[in-house]
């Protein structure tokens, strides 16, 4: 099996959801489930902000001209339908299905072209960053994945790189994390310097990349990988401390 990780960064104007997203830099959406087959696409999304910034997530969910994850960017005839599941203090569970037409393009559907069944999906969005994170068999074509992925985004996005590697067990931290890279350790350090972790917020991960001169999606994606190997870190030595007082 291997791991694709990539972001597209979208400019203002092109994705209804990313608008609002940016407009409220503390919100964002993960999915909780993504599924696809050739004519159709269905997922249920968690986003997370603000009275306000819920409102207009909802608000581009339900009346915007938005289908769930096509990258078309005026009208492609596709059949959508978009249902609040949950909503309470702060956050959002909104379902999404989609019927496409013959010019409907997504990432799961170009994936599914290139990279064979079976593929598995994971996103998180932020402003206009949406980070895309695939699971697939391992024998299919990558590079005609991402050509025609550039291909369908056109001008609206841009494409970043962020991992490709096998899955599996990763060697070297705590229960098998991966150690911490120079540059992440760098970008941890600056959002601690700078007030990313404080409660509220003393900066946010766009601004932090531009003082930093670097691509947010970049920064995110090292920010995460510093987190989960603290988390595991944490984990780890809580339960190795546990099971040492029950010896």
């Amino acid at each position: 099996m291997r791991e694709l990780v990539f972001a597209l960064e979208y400019e203002p104007g092109c994705n209804q959801v990313a608008d609002a997203l940016a407009t409220h830099p503390e919100a964002d959406i993960r999915s909780l489930s993504l599924h696809a087959t050739d004519e159709r696409l269905w997922r249920v999304d968690h986003a997370t902000g603000t009275p306000a910034a819920l409102e207009d997530l909802e608000a581009a969910f339900l009346t915007a001209d938005y289908y769930a994850d096509c990258l078309v960017t005026e009208d492609c005839g596709a059949t959508q339908t978009t249902r609040v599941l949950d909503r309470e203090e702060g956050t959002l569970v909104l379902y999404s299905a989609w019927e496409r037409s013959p010019a409907c393009a997504s990432v799961p559907h170009i994936a599914r072209g290139h990279l064979g069944e079976g593929v598995l999906f994971e996103t998180r969005n932020e402003g206009h960053h949406y980070r895309w994170r695939l699971i697939h068999p391992g024998d299919g074509d990558v590079a005609g994945f991402f050509d025609e992925l550039r291909a369908a985004i056109g001008d609206c996005a841009r494409l970043e790189m962020l991992r490709t590697a096998d899955t599996g067990p990763r060697a070297g931290g705590p229960d098998g994390a991966q150690r911490l890279s120079a540059k992440q350790e760098a970008a941890l350090e600056a959002a601690v310097d700078h007030g990313y972790y404080e409660t509220p917020r003393a900066v946010h991960v766009a601004e932090l990349a531009d003082h930093l001169d670097v691509a947010r999606s970049t920064l995110a994606y090292r920010l995460r990988r510093a987190e989960e190997y603290l988390a595991t870190a944490y984990v780890t030595t809580e339960t190795a401390s546990e099971d040492w007082e029950r010896a």
